[in-house]
């Protein structure tokens, strides 16, 4: 059985611009260089971006304190514009999905996915959440993916993960799943079986169907495995 696997940040929402701005705003509060963070902060923890930051003598207190504070302030910032946020087309190609098993696995921190299936609506579309937090090994490891197949019933390798880091392709790939890129500028992300700008992208149906993916329904995909 196919299962349909989801990154969050990037992913579901266009949400980097305001994480970079959020960073920006915090650490220039603190004094503490953020130059080149938005090119750099993709797919990682939020521990892991704030121990480069503070460096590796902080402690795990001040580690939480500023992280926490950071993405309360990304939520504050975000708050406003989720619906517009959302990446095209992206409710219509949940519906296509016609009942498949549909998971999130993200890097992100507990707060930020809760903030998002809440205040986007979409809580009842997932079977399975997985964050960063809730496996021993975040992304590149594939922990995060195959606990979310385990969760879904389903083996990793018969799914379809769609992602935008390095590290969550890396990661997509190590649980053995088929990997669709979703990157706004639409160049190729290395690794991936298939890169697009958004879900409205018509790429993503033409892919779909010549993988065997996907039969025409309308103007929608319904997806299938062969």
């Amino acid at each position: 059985m196919l299962a349909v696997i989801f990154d969050m940040d990037g992913v579901l929402i266009d949400s980097n611009p305001t994480h970079a701005r959020a960073w920006i705003e915090y650490l220039g509060g603190l004094g503490i260089p953020y130059e080149g963070i938005d090119t750099w902060m993709a797919g990682k923890r939020n521990d892991q971006i704030m121990r480069i930051l503070l460096g590796h003598g902080a402690t795990e207190q001040e580690v939480f304190k500023h992280g926490a504070a950071k993405e309360a302030l990304y939520r504050e910032l975000m708050a406003p514009m989720v619906e517009e946020r959302l990446m095209p087309g992206l409710r219509g190609f949940l519906d296509s999905l016609n009942g498949l098993p549909i998971g999130l696995g993200s890097n992100a921190e507990p707060a930020n996915v809760e903030f998002l299936l809440d205040n986007a609506g979409l809580r009842g579309r997932f079977g399975a959440v997985v964050d960063g937090h809730q496996v021993e090994h975040p992304k590149p490891s594939p922990d995060i993916y195959l606990r979310v197949a385990e969760l879904l019933g389903v083996d990793a390798k018969e799914s379809v993960i769609f992602e935008d880091s390095p590290s969550g392709i890396r990661a997509a790939r190590a649980a053995g799943a088929k990997v669709v890129g979703v990157n706004r500028t639409g160049t190729l992300l290395e690794g991936t079986d298939l890169t697009i700008r958004d879900f409205s992208d018509l790429r993503l149906a033409d892919w779909m169907q010549a993988n065997g993916l996907a039969t025409a329904s309308g103007d929608r995909a319904s997806v299938i495995w062969k």
